[in-house]
C-alpha cells in the first residue's frame, strides 16, 4: 500500500491554462465550486464524498460531503457534544478502520527475531518462479505417469526393478560386448589423452559419476589396448547385431576380464604377477565405501600393480565413483576425470544401426529412414516426453531402440512416448534401490565407539540420497538452501536409520563438483528475493524437467518408510521465512498428496491449517491449491475447503480464503461466493484475505465475472459486502501484476509484471476500463474508502512519472479518462495533482503534472468527456448508497 502522504497547501498558482476551463476554482477556493477557502486535503476534514456543489462547507475540500458543518468542539473540552460532531467521529473511525485494513500485509508479521516476514507478494512470485518443476498439464513428466515399473514395448522389454543395483560379478567379458563397444562408442573429449597416460603407466584411475559412460569408456580402452581396433569400414561389416546369434552362447574374451569389487588392489597385483597372459586387460569397479568407511588404494599399491602390468605387457583402469573415495586418487599420478560421453553421436549411431539391420524389411531406404529417425529424436514433444536434457549412454541406447522401433513401425507414437516417460523414474529407482546398505548394523558391534562410527557412516551414505530428494522439492532454489536442507534432512533420516544414535554432522567433507555430477544437477547464476529485492545468487537445479517429480515419486510411493523423516524436514522447511524454501516445499508436499491425500491431509495440511502462524496456514493453503491441480483431486478439495469457509475456526476460515484466491479448487462463481461468505463473517475480520482471494481471481481468466461481482457488492445495502466490495477495489488498485498472476491465465500480462493490476487490465482489455473505473470512482464517493482510494490514485499517477519504475503510462492513457469524465471528478484530479506538486518530499515537476492531466483529459479542457449526465451522487454517511446511486450498468 502507498505510505500516507503529507498533508501541505495546495500551491496558489495553476498548472495549466485553462484546466477546467470557466468552472475552474480561482487559487484558493474550494474545488467544488465554493469561494470561502482552500481546498483542504482528506486528513484536514476527515473523509467525506465527493461532489457537494455550492453547499459545501467553507473548509471543505475535493472530498467533502455536501452540508456537512464543521465541529465546534470536541468531547474532552467539557462541553456537550454535537450529535453532528459524534457522527462525523464515527465516520472518521470507520475510515480508520477501512485504512487499517486495506493495508493488512496478511504475511508481513514479524517473524520470531522481530524483523518482517514476505508477504503475499513475495510468495506468489516465488510460486510463479517454482511451479515450472511441478508441472501437472501439458507434458508427459506427470506425477501420476512417474510409477513406471515395466512393460513389453513391441519387442522391447522394460524392466525397472532388473536395474536395481547389485553386486559386481569378475570374469572374462564376453567378446560380443566387445563387438558391440566398438561398434557403437563415440570417442569423447580427452579420450587420446586417457589412452596416452593408460599405455605409458599400465593403470588408470577413471573417474565419474555412476551412468555416464565410465565402463564403457574403460572397456574401449582396454579393447583397444589389447587388439588394434577394427577401422571404420571394417566396423561398418561387423556383425549385424549386438549380441551372438540366436541359441548361441557368448564365447568369453581372452584379452579383456572384469575383476569382482571385492577383490583389492594388491591382490589383483598378486594375480596379474600369477597370470600367464600377456596383453591383458583388468576392469576393476572401486567400491564407493566398505562398512561405512572409505578404502581407497594408496599410491604405493597402484606402483606395485603398475609394475606387475608392465612385467606381463598387461593394462588395468578402476573405475571409482567421484567423491570422497576418488578425491585422493585424483590427486596422484594415476587418476583422471572421465569426460562425458557424446551421448547425442552414441544415439544416432546406435538408431542406424538398427535402422540398418531393419531396412531389408522396410519399404524405405536406409537414408530416408534416418532422416524421418533424426527429425523425431529433435522432436519437442519426445524430449518433453524424455525429460532429461543429458542423456546418459544407456539412456541413449533405450531411446535409440525406441525411436527405431517406432521409424520401422514397431512402435505406436503414444508407446514410443510412454517409453521415454520411463528414462527419469528409471534413474530415480536406481539412486535409490538400497542406498542404505551400506551402512554398518550397529546391532553387529554394540561397543561405544563403534556405534559412534556407525552413525557417521548412515550420515555420510544417507547424504547423498538427501541431497537428490533436497533438490527434488527446491529445484531451482539458492545453491546454499538447497545444501543447507540436504543436511538437515540427512540428520532426519539417519535419527530414522537408527533412533539410538546421534549422526555426526561432517563439515568440510562436501565436494561440490562431484555431488552436482552424481545429482545430474548444474549451477547456473540467478538472482533470489530478499527482503523484497532481487540480488544475485547462484542456483542448482536438475539438468531434466521430470527428475523432481520421478525422485519425489520414488521416495513416496516406493519408500514408506522414509515417509515419516520427510514430513517432519517438509515442516521445519515451512517454517523457513524465505519463500523461495517454503514455496517450493509446499509445491512438492502439494504433489505428494495428489499421490496419498489422506496421509498428506493428516500429516501436512491439517495441522499446517489450523496454526496460528500465518505462514503455515498460506503453506497449507498453497499444499491444497496443488492437489486441487490434478482433476482426480478437485472434487475432494473443493468439498473441503467449502466446509473451512463455513467453519467456526477463524484459522481454517482464513485458509479457505486463500485456497479459493488460487482459483483452481473451486469454479470462479463458487470461489466468489465461498471469499464473500468468509469476508462478511461476523465483523468482517477475514475481509482482508478475502479481498486479496478476490484480487487475485480478477488476475485469472474469468476477470469479467469479478468485476460483475464486485459492481453488485458496492451497490449493496448491507454494510458487510460494501466494506467486502471497497476493501477490494482498494487492494486492487495498488496491487502489481507480479503479486498475484501466476503465468498460466492471461500470458500476456507477463510483460507488465510491475504495474498496478487495473492499468494492466486497461491497457491489454480496453472493454475493462470502464467497469473499473466505475468500481474506482464508488471508492472514492465513499467516506470511509475516500482517503485510501485518493492515495491509490496518487500511487498509480506516481508509478508513471517514476524514472526508475516501468512506464504505465499507456494504462493511464486507457483508465483515467474513463474515471475523470465529468468537471467534479476533474476537479478531483485537478486538487491531486497540485497536492503532489507540494509534496516536500516526493515534489512532482510541472512539465510531469501537465503530462499526467493531458493523459486523463486528452488535452480537452471543458466539456464532459463521457458524453452524459454527471455521476450521481455519493453514498449517505452511514455508508449506505445514496438516492442517487445507481448499478454500474446503468452508469455506462
Amino acid at each position: 500500500m502507498p505510505k500516507p502522504l503529507n498533508v501541505v497547501k495546495a500551491p496558489e498558482v495553476s498548472l495549466w491554462k485553462p484546466p477546467l476551463g470557466d468552472d475552474r476554482p480561482e487559487a484558493g477556493s474550494d474545488p467544488n465550486g465554493s469561494d470561502a477557502g482552500r481546498p483542504r486535503t482528506p486528513a484536514d476534514q476527515g473523509p467525506a464524498p465527493v461532489g457537494g456543489g455550492a453547499g459545501a462547507g467553507a473548509n471543505a475540500g475535493p472530498g467533502a460531503g455536501a452540508g456537512v458543518p464543521q465541529p465546534e468542539g470536541h468531547v474532552g473540552d467539557g462541553r456537550r457534544p454535537d450529535p453532528e460532531e459524534q457522527e462525523r467521529a464515527e465516520r472518521e473511525q470507520a475510515a480508520g478502520r477501512f485504512r487499517e485494513r486495506s493495508r493488512d500485509s496478511l504475511l508481513d508479521e514479524e517473524d520470531d527475531e522481530g524483523g518482517p516476514a514476505a508477504g503475499l507478494g513475495a510468495t506468489s512470485r516465488a510460486h510463479r518462479e517454482a511451479r515450472g518443476s511441478y508441472r501437472v498439464a501439458g507434458d508427459h513428466n506427470l506425477f501420476d505417469r512417474t510409477v513406471f515399473h515395466q512393460a513389453h514395448i513391441g519387442d522391447i522389454h522394460l524392466r525397472l526393478d532388473s536395474r536395481q543395483a547389485v553386486g559386481g560379478v569378475g570374469g572374462p567379458v564376453p567378446e560380443a560386448e566387445l563387438r558391440r563397444v566398438r561398434r557403437i562408442y563415440r570417442e569423447p573429449a580427452g579420450y587420446v589423452e586417457l589412452q596416452r597416460t593408460l599405455r605409458r603407466q599400465r593403470v588408470l584411475v577413471l573417474a565419474g559419476a555412476p551412468g555416464t559412460g565410465r565402463t564403457c569408456t574403460a572397456l574401449a580402452l582396454l579393447d583397444e589396448l589389447t587388439q588394434h581396433r577394427p577401422s571404420a569400414e571394417g566396423a561398418a561389416q561387423d556383425a549385424p547385431t549386438d549380441g551372438p546369434a540366436a541359441g548361441a552362447v557368448a564365447e568369453p574374451s581372452s584379452r579383456v576380464s572384469r575383476v569382482s569389487p571385492e577383490t583389492a588392489v594388491r591382490q589383483l597385483a598378486a594375480t596379474v604377477s600369477d597370470d600367464a597372459r600377456r596383453g591383458h586387460g583388468y576392469l576393476l569397479e572401486l567400491p564407493f565405501v566398505r562398512g561405512g568407511v572409505a578404502e581407497p588404494p594408496g599410491e604405493f599399491e597402484l606402483d606395485a600393480l603398475a609394475t606387475a602390468l608392465s612385467a606381463s605387457d598387461s593394462f588395468a583402469v578402476l573405475v571409482v565413483a567421484a567423491g570422497p573415495t576418488a578425491t585422493p586418487l585424483l590427486s596422484g599420478r594415476y587418476g583422471l576425470i572421465c569426460p562425458p560421453a557424446p551421448t547425442e553421436e552414441l544415439l544416432r549411431a546406435r538408431i542406424a544401426v538398427h535402422l540398418a539391420d531393419g531396412a531389408a524389411a522396410a519399404a524405405e531406404s536406409p537414408e530416408d529412414l534416418v532422416a524421418r529417425a533424426d527429425e523425431l529424436v529433435d522432436d519437442a514433444e519426445l524430449r518433453s516426453a524424455v525429460g532429461l536434457e543429458d542423456l546418459r549412454p544407456a539412456e541413449a541406447e533405450l531411446l535409440a531402440d525406441l525411436t527405431a522401433a517406432h521409424v520401422l513401425g514397431r512402435l505406436t507414437l503414444a508407446e514410443l512416448l510412454a517409453g521415454c516417460a520411463s528414462l527419469a523414474p528409471q534413474q530415480a529407482q536406481e539412486w535409490f534401490a538400497g542406498a542404505d546398505r551400506e551402512i554398518a548394523d550397529p546391532a553387529d558391534s554394540p561397543g561405544p565407539s563403534t556405534r559412534r562410527a556407525s552413525g557417521q557412516s548412515a550420515a555420510a551414505v544417507l547424504h547423498p540420497t538427501a541431497s537428490r530428494i533436497a533438490l527434488a522439492v527446491l529445484n531451482g532454489a539458492a545453491h546454499s538452501a538447497v545444501a543447507e536442507a540436504a543436511r538437515l534432512l540427512t540428520w532426519e533420516l539417519a535419527v530414522a536409520r537408527d533412533p539410538g544414535n546421534t549422526p555426526a554432522r561432517p563439515l568440510f567433507c562436501d565436494d561440490p563438483v562431484s555431488d552436482l555430477a552424481s545429482l545430474r544437477a548444474e549451477l547456473t547464476d540467478g538472482e533470489v528475493e530478499t527482503a523484497g529485492i532481487r540480488a544475485p545468487a547462484r542456483i542448482v537445479r536438475y539438468r531434466g524437467s521430470a527428475l523432481s517429480g520421478a525422485v519425489l515419486a520414488e521416495v513416496w510411493d516406493r519408500h514408506h518408510p522414509a515417509r515419516e523423516p520427510v514430513v517432519r524436514w517438509m515442516r521445519l522447511l515451512a517454517d523457513d521465512p524465505r519463500p523461495e524454501i517454503w514455496v517450493r516445499a509446499a509445491l512438492a508436499s502439494g504433489e505428494l498428496c495428489a499421490r496419498d491425500f489422506a496421509t498428506g491431509y493428516e500429516k501436512l495440511v491439517r495441522p499446517m491449517a489450523t496454526a496460528r502462524a500465518a505462514r503455515r496456514r498460506a503453506f497449507a493453503a498453497t499444499v491444497l491449491d496443488q492437489a486441487a491441480r490434478h482433476e482426480s483431486h478437485r472434487p475432494a478439495v473443493h468439498a473441503l475447503v467449502g466446509d473451512w469457509s463455513r467453519s467456526p475456526s477463524a484459522h481454517l476460515r482464513w485458509t479457505a480464503a486463500l485456497v479459493l484466491g488460487f482459483g483452481h479448487a473451486s469454479p470462479v462463481e463458487a470461489a466468489l461466493d465461498g471469499l464473500a461468505r468468509i469476508g462478511t463473517h461476523e465483523d468482517g475480520d477475514k475481509a482482508p484475505i478475502a479481498s486479496h482471494g478476490i484480487v487475485r481471481l480478477l488476475a485469472g481468466p474469468d476477470d469479467r465475472a469479478v468485476l460483475r461481482r464486485l459492481a453488485e457488492w458496492t451497490a449493496d445495502k448491507r454494510v458487510p459486502y460494501q466494506d467486502l466490495g471497497l476493501l477490494a477495489v482498494v487492494r486492487l488498485a495498488v496491487t502489481t501484476v507480479g503479486e498475484v498472476w501466476d503465468g498460466e491465465a492471461w500470458p500476456d500480462l507477463g510483460r507488465y509484471l510491475e504495474w498496478p493490476l487495473p492499468l494492466a487490465l486497461a491497457a491489454t482489455r480496453p472493454d475493462r476500463a470502464v467497469p473499473l473505473a466505475d468500481l474506482l470512482w464508488t471508492a472514492l464517493r465513499t467516506p470511509r474508502s475516500y482517503e485510501a482510494a485518493t492515495d491509490c490514485l496518487e500511487f498509480w499517477l506516481r508509478t508513471a512519472v517514476d524514472e526508475d519504475g516501468p512506464d504505465t503510462r499507456a494504462g493511464l492513457a486507457a483508465l483515467l479518462p474513463a474515471l475523470v469524465g465529468t468537471d467534479r471528478e476533474r476537479r478531483l484530479l485537478d486538487w491531486l495533482l497540485r497536492r503532489m506538486m507540494s509534496d516536500p518530499d516526493e515534489p512532482l515537476p510541472t512539465a510531469r503534472a501537465r503530462e499526467l492531466w493531458d493523459l486523463a483529459t486528452g488535452g480537452r479542457p471543458d466539456g464532459d468527456r463521457r458524453g452524459g449526465p454527471e455521476r450521481p451522487s455519493d453514498r449517505r454517511e452511514d455508508g449506505r448508497p445514496g438516492e442517487g446511486t445507481r448499478e454500474t450498468e446503468e452508469r455506462r
